[in-house]
């Protein structure tokens, strides 16, 4: 009879214990949206700027290093996939490898200037990844005499960890702005 109960206990305790850790490992998805005005630019010029991975490293502290994997496409529309790590702002110790496809468009009349990327970022050595879309627009915006730079951002977090998610989340897109408003030197609303 003991041994019964033993067997009942220990299957509820494994139970419980998958369900905490499912609980806790379960991705949910969220939103973040980024802006940034920059007064007598063309929107083509901070679009250039920002579709050159290379200058991450610039607009992007945590960027530690990439490798380009793929590239295709010319001006007007122009396609690459890349990996990158990064170190984490609240947790600088720790670092994150992902693999990214960027898709860089302009408008056909040439007045917006498009960045679409998708990112699969994956921690605890390579155990456990998330997925997150990016689209960020350049466009003169309700003026033309500068550029609206704006980045709406989904994605994944487990739970338990959103609040730190979105402080990275919130921390690289404020230093990407910033940056980038330093670069052009143009004023921020």
């Amino acid at each position: 009879m003991t041994r019964f109960y033993w067997r009942k206990y220990r299957s509820l305790g494994v139970v419980t214990t998958l369900a905490i850790l499912y609980l806790i490992v379960r991705a949910k998805n969220y939103e973040h949206k980024a802006f940034v005005f920059l007064a007598n630019v063309h929107p083509s010029e901070p679009w250039e700027f920002v579709a050159d991975f290379s200058n991450m490293k610039y607009l992007n502290p945590t960027i530690i290093d990439f490798n380009l994997l793929d590239e295709s496409g010319d001006y007007v529309h122009w396609k690459y996939s890349l990996e990158y790590s990064e170190k984490l702002s609240h947790w600088p110790h720790s670092y994150n490898t992902a693999v990214a496809h960027f898709n860089i468009k302009a408008s056909p009349k040439k007045d917006s200037y498009f960045i679409h990327s998708t990112h699969k970022t994956c921690l605890l050595f390579g155990l456990y990844c998330l997925n997150s879309v990016s689209e960020f627009k350049f466009s003169h915006g309700n003026s033309s005499k500068g550029a609206s730079c704006e980045e709406h951002i989904q994605y994944q977090c487990p739970t338990v960890l959103s609040s730190f998610c979105r402080r990275e989340v919130v921390y690289q897109r404020k230093a990407i702005m910033n940056n980038l408003f330093k670069k052009f030197d143009g004023r921020k609303f």
